[in-house]
């Protein structure tokens, strides 16, 4: 697996993919990342000071990303790992805690000091990943997402 950035070409393809992933899990319902208006205009999203977004491909081909988002109401020292999808031929292979662990460096680098994330009980093999790489269980959300079909939150420091 090779990780870069994202580019503008990559849009509607992540937005495809990030979608997939939704259906096969059932969880492409209102209040999720499934109906986020800029889903197939990542690039420009990730624009954002503070954000940045990777792209996972295998063979050159795009099976997924992940990324770090400053998401409104959050401390200003702590980030959002945003759009962290992979289609299920990257998974089982160890490329979810690379991609993962490139995200937490980006935000490192960037000078957070905690990240964040949301996510949902049918991603069964997201949230054991999570857990193994140091994020703990939060009872409550954290910032102004707009995912309220959330159920899981969790966040981690960086330092």
């Amino acid at each position: 697996m090779t990780i870069r950035k994202i580019q503008s070409a990559d849009n509607h393809t992540l937005g495809t993919v990030i979608q997939q992933v939704f259906k096969e899990f059932g969880i492409d319902r209102p209040g999720t990342a499934y109906y986020d208006p800029q889903l197939f205009s990542l690039s420009e999203l990730f624009d954002t000071p503070g954000s940045s977004y990777w792209v996972a491909e295998i063979d050159n081909e795009i099976v997924g990303g992940g990324g770090i988002f400053p998401t409104q109401g959050l401390a200003p020292d702590c980030v959002e790992l945003v759009k962290f999808y992979l289609l299920p031929k990257a998974r089982g292979k160890g490329f979810g805690k690379e991609l993962l662990l490139h995200c937490i460096s980006g935000a490192r680098e960037m000078g957070y000091h905690s990240m964040y994330l949301e996510t949902m009980p049918e991603l069964t093999t997201a949230v054991p990943l999570y857990e193994k790489t140091g994020f703990r269980h939060l009872t409550a959300p954290l910032g102004d997402s707009g995912h309220f079909a959330c159920s899981i939150w969790m966040q981690r420091p960086l330092i």
